[in-house]
């Protein structure tokens, strides 16, 4: 894998979702798609707050603080492809749906700004971490640093597609 394109793809994909935040109405953020499912401060909420856990997850293998697990080769398969198997849905564990609320246009702001500052400050020091010493995702299982670097880009580009698709279906109802 090639951390450095991961880490610009991710400043890419976060970047993205910084500029489609500042095309948003504050009660068009908080409003539930006709569709039903997240409202955009939703996702937000979610994507960014996952990708801050996930970003402390990825400091715990830095700092050796892990187990020497395997990961499923499965899983390998999704940080090899860079995407979720297509045309299945996924549910958020119980614990992270409870973490979603909506919150504020300033507050998404705050959190892609809290993301950005911490992946610069980790972001340095994933190609020297154990590759062995891991930590458990909640779906799937044991990663390492670079692991979690992966699948944080593929997460961010997951939700990016489910914004398009809550904007479709707002468009489909106008």
């Amino acid at each position: 894998m090639n951390l450095a394109r991961v880490h610009r793809s991710i400043n890419h994909i976060a970047n993205a979702y910084q500029q489609k935040l500042h095309t948003f109405r504050e009660d068009h953020f908080q409003l539930a798609p006709p569709m039903g499912g997240w409202s955009y401060s939703e996702v937000y909420s979610h994507i960014f707050d996952a990708s801050l856990l996930s970003l402390i997850a990825m400091n715990n293998c830095i700092r050796n603080e892990g187990e020497n697990k395997p990961t499923a080769l499965g899983v390998k398969l999704v940080l090899f492809f860079g995407q979720l198997p297509p045309g299945k849905r996924y549910k958020v564990p119980k614990r992270m749906a409870d973490r979603v609320k909506k919150i504020s246009l300033a507050n998404a702001q705050q959190f892609i700004t809290d993301f950005e500052l911490q992946l610069a400050k980790l972001y340095p020091q994933v190609d020297g971490a154990n590759p062995k010493i891991k930590t458990k995702h909640p779906r799937l299982g044991y990663l390492n640093a670079r692991q979690w670097l992966r699948f944080i880009e593929i997460h961010l580009n997951h939700h990016l597609k489910q914004l398009k698709r809550i904007e479709r279906n707002f468009l489909q109802h106008a």
